[in-house]
């Protein structure tokens, strides 16, 4: 009997894209990408099981062993600290994390305000410069931060840059790339090595099907 491969998906725009993915890469099922509200979902005759989770909390159901595999972006990895195996690069959901602010606001003197829904990234980033920061935790309008002069900069993920210009702001420092990864808990890469090699497999070839 087949061993049931569980894929934990990010609900969204990600979610979706990547569940299109999958379908075309024969590695989904009915309702995957449909308007269905259900939460898990069964394909491949019952070997494969999918399951739609905040994009948060995609790292923690795969390294608990709650799913084989899933989705993440490298902002919600690398925030997270989540010990498991990447993958594959899917190219979803290209952007980049930056520190922004207004023109200068780098060379404030004494310890710098932070404001930025990713605490570790920015505390690492400026740990690795030698630079003593204040983390101001904020879950949404960064870029009000600095406007009102609650931070000096923020570390925020810069898409197309228009929020920041439409309110006088820069990015100031890139600190990488982010996108969607294909990650694997380590137990399930061991031991459904297989199965897992299979689907990465197979969206490997759906994406280099599209370079070309």
């Amino acid at each position: 009997m087949t061993e049931t491969l569980d894929i934990a998906l990010p609900k969204g725009r990600l979610g979706e894209k990547v569940a299109r993915l999958l379908s075309e890469a024969g590695m989904g099922c009915d309702g995957l990408g449909g308007d269905s509200r259900k939460l898990v979902l069964s394909g491949g005759g019952g070997s494969l099981r999918f399951f739609w989770v905040k994009p948060a909390d995609v790292p923690i159901y795969v390294e608990r062993g709650a799913a084989d595999i899933g989705v993440a972006g490298r902002d919600v990895l690398l925030e997270s600290g989540a010990d498991v195996y990447e993958l594959l690069d899917l190219g979803l959901g290209k952007c980049r994390m930056c520190v922004a602010g207004y023109p200068g606001g780098l060379e404030r003197g004494g310890v710098l305000r932070v404001a930025t829904k990713f605490p570790n990234i920015a505390t690492r980033h400026f740990m690795n410069r030698g630079r003593a920061i204040d983390i101001i935790k904020l879950n949404g309008s960064i870029e009000l931060a600095p406007i009102i002069g609650l931070a000096d900069v923020i570390v925020d993920i810069v898409e197309t840059g228009a929020t920041l210009r439409e309110n006088s702001l820069d990015v100031l420092e890139e600190i990488l790339p982010i996108s969607a990864r294909l990650v694997a808990n380590k137990a399930s890469f061991r031991f459904k090595h297989g199965r897992v090699q299979e689907l990465s497999a197979a969206l490997s070839g759906i994406l280099e099907g599209g370079k070309n």
